[in-house]
Protein backbone atom coordinates (compact mmCIF):
# COMPACT_ATOMS: atom_id res chain seq x y z
CA UNK A 1 0.00 0.00 0.00
CA UNK A 2 1.75 3.37 -0.99
CA UNK A 3 1.41 5.73 1.74
CA UNK A 4 0.90 9.39 2.32
CA UNK A 5 4.20 10.81 3.13
CA UNK A 6 3.37 14.18 5.96
CA UNK A 7 4.48 16.83 7.87
CA UNK A 8 2.97 17.89 11.56
CA UNK A 9 3.76 21.60 11.95
CA UNK A 10 2.90 22.92 15.36
CA UNK A 11 2.71 19.04 16.66
CA UNK A 12 2.32 19.47 20.13
CA UNK A 13 2.05 16.28 22.28
CA UNK A 14 0.72 14.61 18.80
CA UNK A 15 -3.24 14.50 19.24
CA UNK A 16 -3.43 15.05 15.22
CA UNK A 17 -0.34 13.34 14.44
CA UNK A 18 -1.23 10.22 16.62
CA UNK A 19 -4.93 9.96 15.15
CA UNK A 20 -2.46 10.26 11.24
CA UNK A 21 -0.86 7.37 12.63
CA UNK A 22 -3.41 4.73 13.59
CA UNK A 23 -4.75 4.95 10.06
CA UNK A 24 -2.06 3.26 8.72
CA UNK A 25 -2.03 4.86 5.91
CA UNK A 26 0.89 7.61 6.50
CA UNK A 27 4.20 8.22 6.42
CA UNK A 28 5.71 11.06 8.90
CA UNK A 29 8.70 13.39 7.51
CA UNK A 30 8.68 15.25 10.12
CA UNK A 31 6.85 16.82 13.36
CA UNK A 32 7.59 20.89 14.05
CA UNK A 33 7.03 21.98 17.71
CA UNK A 34 9.21 24.73 19.74
CA UNK A 35 8.02 23.47 23.36
CA UNK A 36 10.50 21.28 25.21
CA UNK A 37 7.53 19.21 26.60
CA UNK A 38 5.48 18.31 24.05
CA UNK A 39 8.38 17.53 21.98
CA UNK A 40 9.80 14.87 24.54
CA UNK A 41 6.66 13.35 25.16
CA UNK A 42 5.87 13.11 21.05
CA UNK A 43 9.48 11.56 20.33
CA UNK A 44 8.59 9.29 23.24
CA UNK A 45 5.65 8.18 21.27
CA UNK A 46 7.11 7.85 17.58
CA UNK A 47 10.00 5.48 20.13
CA UNK A 48 7.55 3.24 21.89
CA UNK A 49 4.39 2.93 19.93
CA UNK A 50 5.49 3.17 16.50
CA UNK A 51 9.40 2.58 16.56
CA UNK A 52 10.97 5.59 15.10
CA UNK A 53 13.80 6.21 17.22
CA UNK A 54 15.42 9.21 15.18
CA UNK A 55 15.39 12.52 17.44
CA UNK A 56 15.79 14.57 14.43
CA UNK A 57 12.28 14.08 12.84
CA UNK A 58 10.37 15.77 16.06
CA UNK A 59 11.99 19.22 15.60
CA UNK A 60 12.13 21.03 18.21
CA UNK A 61 12.42 25.09 16.99
CA UNK A 62 10.86 28.30 16.67
CA UNK A 63 8.90 28.68 12.78
CA UNK A 64 8.86 31.71 12.66
CA UNK A 65 13.16 31.73 12.11
CA UNK A 66 11.63 29.90 8.55
CA UNK A 67 15.45 29.91 6.89
CA UNK A 68 16.84 28.05 9.89
CA UNK A 69 14.27 25.57 9.75
CA UNK A 70 14.62 24.78 6.15
CA UNK A 71 18.19 24.75 6.15
CA UNK A 72 19.56 23.58 9.43
CA UNK A 73 20.44 24.99 12.94
CA UNK A 74 22.85 25.02 15.62
CA UNK A 75 21.33 26.91 18.39
CA UNK A 76 21.91 27.35 22.15
CA UNK A 77 18.33 26.70 22.81
CA UNK A 78 16.93 24.50 20.55
CA UNK A 79 20.17 22.25 19.88
CA UNK A 80 21.10 20.96 16.58
CA UNK A 81 18.79 19.68 13.53
CA UNK A 82 19.27 19.53 9.86
CA UNK A 83 16.31 20.83 8.65
CA UNK A 84 12.85 19.97 6.77
CA UNK A 85 14.72 20.44 3.77
CA UNK A 86 16.80 17.67 4.13
CA UNK A 87 13.93 15.64 5.60
CA UNK A 88 12.20 15.99 2.95
CA UNK A 89 14.72 15.18 0.23
CA UNK A 90 15.32 12.59 1.68
CA UNK A 91 11.54 11.31 1.60
CA UNK A 92 11.54 12.75 -2.23
CA UNK A 93 9.15 15.56 -1.34
CA UNK A 94 6.03 15.38 0.91
CA UNK A 95 2.15 14.71 0.08
CA UNK A 96 0.00 16.86 2.54
CA UNK A 97 0.66 18.74 5.94
CA UNK A 98 -1.27 18.72 9.15
CA UNK A 99 -1.45 20.79 11.91
CA UNK A 100 -2.80 23.98 13.41
CA UNK A 101 -1.01 27.15 14.91
CA UNK A 102 -1.42 28.02 18.86
CA UNK A 103 -5.44 28.58 19.18
CA UNK A 104 -4.72 30.82 22.44
CA UNK A 105 -4.57 34.15 20.20
CA UNK A 106 -7.70 33.50 18.41
CA UNK A 107 -9.64 31.57 21.40
CA UNK A 108 -13.14 34.27 22.94
CA UNK A 109 -11.45 34.28 26.25
CA UNK A 110 -8.23 35.11 25.24
CA UNK A 111 -9.88 37.94 23.21
CA UNK A 112 -11.87 38.69 26.29
CA UNK A 113 -8.67 39.37 28.40
CA UNK A 114 -7.68 41.59 26.14
CA UNK A 115 -4.58 39.36 24.83
CA UNK A 116 -5.08 39.47 21.33
CA UNK A 117 -4.16 42.74 19.50
CA UNK A 118 -0.57 42.81 19.01
CA UNK A 119 -0.42 38.92 19.58
CA UNK A 120 2.24 37.57 17.72
CA UNK A 121 0.27 34.22 17.92
CA UNK A 122 -2.14 35.78 15.43
CA UNK A 123 -0.14 35.20 12.22
CA UNK A 124 1.81 32.15 12.91
CA UNK A 125 -0.28 31.09 10.17
CA UNK A 126 1.73 33.03 7.70
CA UNK A 127 4.67 30.47 8.47
CA UNK A 128 2.58 27.21 7.92
CA UNK A 129 1.70 29.09 4.63
CA UNK A 130 5.50 29.06 4.17
CA UNK A 131 5.59 25.53 4.43
CA UNK A 132 2.89 24.42 1.87
CA UNK A 133 4.27 27.02 -0.60
CA UNK A 134 7.62 25.54 0.12
CA UNK A 135 6.82 22.24 -0.60
CA UNK A 136 3.87 22.04 -2.64
CA UNK A 137 1.77 19.35 -0.98
CA UNK A 138 -1.81 18.14 -2.71
CA UNK A 139 -3.15 18.63 0.27
CA UNK A 140 -3.21 20.43 3.78
CA UNK A 141 -5.26 19.96 6.81
CA UNK A 142 -5.61 23.11 9.08
CA UNK A 143 -7.35 23.04 12.73
CA UNK A 144 -8.32 25.60 15.01
CA UNK A 145 -10.78 26.86 17.24
CA UNK A 146 -14.08 28.40 16.13
CA UNK A 147 -13.30 31.78 17.84
CA UNK A 148 -10.82 32.08 14.43
CA UNK A 149 -14.43 32.44 12.58
CA UNK A 150 -14.49 35.76 14.21
CA UNK A 151 -11.08 36.75 14.58
CA UNK A 152 -9.94 40.39 13.16
CA UNK A 153 -6.90 41.28 15.31
CA UNK A 154 -6.13 43.99 12.72
CA UNK A 155 -9.69 44.61 11.35
CA UNK A 156 -9.86 42.29 8.52
CA UNK A 157 -11.11 38.53 9.47
CA UNK A 158 -8.61 35.90 9.98
CA UNK A 159 -9.97 33.72 7.82
CA UNK A 160 -9.65 36.19 4.50
CA UNK A 161 -6.54 36.70 5.34
CA UNK A 162 -5.66 33.14 5.54
CA UNK A 163 -7.96 32.59 1.80
CA UNK A 164 -6.13 35.28 0.03
CA UNK A 165 -2.83 34.07 1.23
CA UNK A 166 -3.12 30.37 -0.25
CA UNK A 167 -5.00 32.03 -3.20
CA UNK A 168 -1.51 33.84 -4.19
CA UNK A 169 0.55 30.89 -3.31
CA UNK A 170 -2.24 28.40 -6.15
CA UNK A 171 -4.33 26.84 -2.91
CA UNK A 172 -8.02 26.65 -2.17
CA UNK A 173 -10.22 26.32 1.09
CA UNK A 174 -13.69 26.17 1.03
CA UNK A 175 -15.45 29.41 0.88
CA UNK A 176 -17.85 28.81 3.24
CA UNK A 177 -16.05 27.93 6.29
CA UNK A 178 -18.38 28.15 8.71
CA UNK A 179 -21.38 25.89 7.10
CA UNK A 180 -19.10 23.45 6.01
CA UNK A 181 -15.92 23.57 8.24
CA UNK A 182 -16.72 23.93 11.70
CA UNK A 183 -17.29 20.51 13.03
CA UNK A 184 -18.48 19.10 16.01
CA UNK A 185 -15.92 16.24 17.34
CA UNK A 186 -18.71 14.48 19.70
CA UNK A 187 -20.10 13.35 16.57
CA UNK A 188 -17.33 11.01 15.82
CA UNK A 189 -16.62 9.23 19.13
CA UNK A 190 -15.00 11.70 20.79
CA UNK A 191 -16.76 12.20 24.87
CA UNK A 192 -16.94 15.51 24.80
CA UNK A 193 -18.28 19.13 23.35
CA UNK A 194 -15.38 20.29 21.16
CA UNK A 195 -15.81 22.10 18.29
CA UNK A 196 -13.09 23.09 15.77
CA UNK A 197 -12.07 24.52 12.27
CA UNK A 198 -10.95 21.68 9.81
CA UNK A 199 -9.84 23.73 6.97
CA UNK A 200 -8.54 21.25 4.01
CA UNK A 201 -6.90 23.00 1.24
CA UNK A 202 -6.33 21.74 -1.93
CA UNK A 203 -3.86 22.38 -5.06
CA UNK A 204 -5.89 24.51 -6.99
CA UNK A 205 -4.27 23.32 -10.50
CA UNK A 206 -5.20 19.83 -9.27
CA UNK A 207 -9.06 20.03 -10.38
CA UNK A 208 -11.17 22.03 -12.07
CA UNK A 209 -13.50 23.12 -9.87
CA UNK A 210 -11.71 22.72 -5.84
CA UNK A 211 -15.05 24.40 -4.60
CA UNK A 212 -17.18 21.44 -5.84
CA UNK A 213 -14.59 18.73 -4.20
CA UNK A 214 -14.13 20.64 -1.12
CA UNK A 215 -17.72 20.78 -0.51
CA UNK A 216 -18.00 16.99 -1.12
CA UNK A 217 -15.60 16.48 1.13
CA UNK A 218 -17.72 18.32 4.09
CA UNK A 219 -20.75 16.92 2.52
CA UNK A 220 -20.46 13.49 1.71
CA UNK A 221 -16.98 11.53 2.27
CA UNK A 222 -15.95 13.14 6.22
CA UNK A 223 -19.68 12.53 7.78
CA UNK A 224 -19.21 8.71 6.45
CA UNK A 225 -17.11 8.60 9.49
CA UNK A 226 -19.48 9.54 12.37
CA UNK A 227 -20.03 7.40 15.17
CA UNK A 228 -23.31 6.05 15.37
CA UNK A 229 -23.87 7.00 19.04
CA UNK A 230 -22.71 10.05 21.30
CA UNK A 231 -20.39 9.18 23.93
CA UNK A 232 -20.55 10.33 27.57
CA UNK A 233 -17.96 10.78 30.08
CA UNK A 234 -19.05 7.96 31.95
CA UNK A 235 -18.52 6.20 28.61
CA UNK A 236 -14.92 7.41 28.65
CA UNK A 237 -13.81 6.73 32.21
CA UNK A 238 -16.38 5.11 34.77
CA UNK A 239 -14.22 1.94 34.19
CA UNK A 240 -11.06 3.38 36.31
CA UNK A 241 -10.79 2.71 39.53
CA UNK A 242 -12.06 5.26 42.58
CA UNK A 243 -9.81 7.64 44.14
CA UNK A 244 -11.05 8.63 46.98
CA UNK A 245 -10.36 11.26 50.38
CA UNK A 246 -8.02 9.75 53.23
CA UNK A 247 -6.76 11.64 55.87
CA UNK A 248 -3.65 14.32 54.44
CA UNK A 249 -0.43 12.83 54.66
CA UNK A 250 3.27 13.18 53.00
CA UNK A 251 4.84 10.38 50.40
CA UNK A 252 8.31 11.12 49.24
CA UNK A 253 7.96 14.68 50.25
CA UNK A 254 4.30 15.38 48.94
CA UNK A 255 1.03 16.13 50.12
CA UNK A 256 -1.50 13.12 49.59
CA UNK A 257 -5.35 14.05 50.04
CA UNK A 258 -6.38 11.16 47.99
CA UNK A 259 -5.43 7.38 47.28
CA UNK A 260 -6.76 5.31 44.47
CA UNK A 261 -9.22 2.74 45.53
CA UNK A 262 -7.40 -1.13 44.75
CA UNK A 263 -4.43 -1.34 41.78
CA UNK A 264 -5.04 1.16 38.84
CA UNK A 265 -3.55 -0.79 35.02
CA UNK A 266 -3.09 2.57 33.33
CA UNK A 267 -0.35 5.23 33.92
CA UNK A 268 -1.28 8.46 34.94
CA UNK A 269 -4.33 7.75 36.65
CA UNK A 270 -3.10 9.93 39.81
CA UNK A 271 -4.95 12.28 42.19
CA UNK A 272 -4.19 15.69 42.55
CA UNK A 273 -3.90 17.07 46.02
CA UNK A 274 -6.88 18.80 47.08
CA UNK A 275 -7.48 20.93 50.22
CA UNK A 276 -10.28 19.90 52.62
CA UNK A 277 -12.31 23.23 51.99
CA UNK A 278 -11.53 21.89 48.26
CA UNK A 279 -13.04 18.35 48.93
CA UNK A 280 -15.84 20.01 51.10
CA UNK A 281 -17.31 21.89 48.22
CA UNK A 282 -16.80 18.97 45.52
CA UNK A 283 -18.83 17.01 47.85
CA UNK A 284 -21.72 19.27 48.47
CA UNK A 285 -21.76 20.40 44.32
CA UNK A 286 -21.71 16.77 43.38
CA UNK A 287 -24.23 15.50 46.07
CA UNK A 288 -26.27 18.83 44.45
CA UNK A 289 -26.57 16.32 41.27
CA UNK A 290 -26.65 13.35 42.76
CA UNK A 291 -29.87 13.93 44.69
CA UNK A 292 -31.53 16.35 42.30
CA UNK A 293 -31.33 19.74 44.61
CA UNK A 294 -30.13 21.58 41.99
CA UNK A 295 -29.08 24.16 44.24
CA UNK A 296 -25.90 25.13 42.50
CA UNK A 297 -27.04 24.75 38.93
CA UNK A 298 -26.72 28.77 37.93
CA UNK A 299 -23.74 30.34 37.52
CA UNK A 300 -25.02 33.54 40.11
CA UNK A 301 -25.09 30.59 42.98
CA UNK A 302 -21.96 29.40 41.82
CA UNK A 303 -20.11 32.51 41.85
CA UNK A 304 -21.60 33.13 45.60
CA UNK A 305 -20.40 29.75 46.65
CA UNK A 306 -17.09 30.17 45.80
CA UNK A 307 -16.96 34.06 46.89
CA UNK A 308 -18.28 32.56 50.48
CA UNK A 309 -15.91 29.37 50.70
CA UNK A 310 -12.96 31.38 49.58
CA UNK A 311 -13.83 34.91 50.31
CA UNK A 312 -12.47 36.15 47.23
CA UNK A 313 -14.39 38.12 44.45
CA UNK A 314 -14.78 36.87 41.05
CA UNK A 315 -16.84 38.09 38.17
CA UNK A 316 -16.91 34.34 36.33
CA UNK A 317 -18.01 31.28 38.10
CA UNK A 318 -14.97 29.00 39.22
CA UNK A 319 -16.60 25.50 39.79
CA UNK A 320 -17.86 23.13 37.43
CA UNK A 321 -18.98 19.46 37.84
CA UNK A 322 -18.89 16.91 34.87
CA UNK A 323 -21.78 15.02 34.07
CA UNK A 324 -21.43 11.42 33.50
CA UNK A 325 -24.21 10.72 31.52
CA UNK A 326 -23.25 13.61 28.85
CA UNK A 327 -20.35 14.27 26.75
CA UNK A 328 -17.35 15.89 28.82
CA UNK A 329 -17.26 20.13 28.63
CA UNK A 330 -14.37 20.96 26.28
CA UNK A 331 -10.74 19.80 28.11
CA UNK A 332 -9.24 23.02 27.99
CA UNK A 333 -5.03 23.93 28.47
CA UNK A 334 -6.35 25.50 31.84
CA UNK A 335 -6.74 22.04 33.35
CA UNK A 336 -3.45 22.44 34.40
CA UNK A 337 -3.89 25.25 36.58
CA UNK A 338 -6.57 24.26 38.80
CA UNK A 339 -8.86 21.76 37.56
CA UNK A 340 -12.04 23.48 39.16
CA UNK A 341 -13.94 23.40 36.04
CA UNK A 342 -13.79 19.58 35.73
CA UNK A 343 -14.80 17.96 38.91
CA UNK A 344 -15.51 14.02 38.62
CA UNK A 345 -19.18 13.54 38.98
CA UNK A 346 -19.17 11.18 42.06
CA UNK A 347 -19.60 12.63 45.32
CA UNK A 348 -17.77 9.86 47.07
CA UNK A 349 -14.42 11.39 45.12
CA UNK A 350 -14.53 14.87 45.37
CA UNK A 351 -11.89 15.65 43.17
CA UNK A 352 -10.99 16.98 40.04
CA UNK A 353 -10.05 14.93 36.83
CA UNK A 354 -6.78 12.84 36.73
CA UNK A 355 -4.50 13.26 33.57
CA UNK A 356 -5.30 9.86 32.28
CA UNK A 357 -8.67 10.70 32.48
CA UNK A 358 -8.47 13.95 30.51
CA UNK A 359 -6.12 12.14 28.38
CA UNK A 360 -9.36 9.18 27.60
CA UNK A 361 -11.70 12.32 27.28
CA UNK A 362 -9.14 13.12 24.52
CA UNK A 363 -9.18 9.90 22.96
CA UNK A 364 -5.57 8.75 23.41
CA UNK A 365 -4.87 5.46 24.16
CA UNK A 366 -3.86 4.09 27.54
CA UNK A 367 -0.61 3.26 25.84
CA UNK A 368 0.24 6.64 25.04
CA UNK A 369 2.56 7.96 28.00
CA UNK A 370 3.74 11.43 29.17
CA UNK A 371 7.37 11.60 30.36
CA UNK A 372 6.87 14.61 31.93
CA UNK A 373 5.45 17.00 35.02
CA UNK A 374 1.53 16.78 35.79
CA UNK A 375 0.95 20.15 34.82
CA UNK A 376 2.88 20.22 31.22
CA UNK A 377 0.83 16.89 30.83
CA UNK A 378 -2.96 18.56 31.54
CA UNK A 379 -1.62 21.64 29.64
CA UNK A 380 -0.34 19.49 26.23
CA UNK A 381 -3.66 17.42 26.69
CA UNK A 382 -5.74 20.19 26.44
CA UNK A 383 -4.38 21.79 23.50
CA UNK A 384 -4.43 18.73 21.72
CA UNK A 385 -6.78 17.05 18.89
CA UNK A 386 -8.95 14.47 20.01
CA UNK A 387 -7.02 11.35 18.68
CA UNK A 388 -9.80 9.57 17.82
CA UNK A 389 -11.43 11.90 15.44
CA UNK A 390 -7.86 12.71 13.97
CA UNK A 391 -7.86 9.15 12.86
CA UNK A 392 -11.17 9.25 11.33
CA UNK A 393 -10.29 12.84 9.90
CA UNK A 394 -7.17 10.88 8.27
CA UNK A 395 -9.51 8.56 7.03
CA UNK A 396 -11.66 10.96 5.29
CA UNK A 397 -8.30 12.51 4.05
CA UNK A 398 -7.19 9.34 2.43
CA UNK A 399 -10.26 8.88 0.90
CA UNK A 400 -10.28 12.16 -0.80
CA UNK A 401 -6.17 12.19 -1.63
CA UNK A 402 -7.23 8.94 -3.86
CA UNK A 403 -10.56 9.17 -5.24
CA UNK A 404 -10.42 13.07 -6.49
CA UNK A 405 -6.80 14.01 -6.25
CA UNK A 406 -5.49 11.09 -8.68
CA UNK A 407 -3.45 9.89 -5.29
CA UNK A 408 0.25 9.20 -6.65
Amino acid sequence: MTKIKFIDLFAGCGGLFDGFMQSGFYEPVASVEWEKAPVEVLRNRLKMKYHIDNTDEVIRFDIQREDELFNGFDDNEYGKNPGLDKMVNEHNGIDIVIGGPPCQAYSVAGRNAGRMKGDYRNYLFEHYISVINRYQPKLFVFENVPGMLSAMPDGTLITDLIKRDLSKIGYEIINDIRDHALIDTSEFGVPQSRKRVILIGIKSELLKDPQLTLKKFYTAILPKYKSKKIYTLEDAIGDLPKIVPVKPYKKDGKNVSHEVVGESKVSWHVPRYQNQRDIEVFKKLCKDIENGDNKYSSTDSLIKLYEETTGKKTSVHKYHVLRKEEPSTTILAHLYKDGFRFIHYDSEQARTITVREAARIQTFQDDFEFPCTMGAAYKMIGNAVPSLFAKKLSEAVHELYFSELGGK
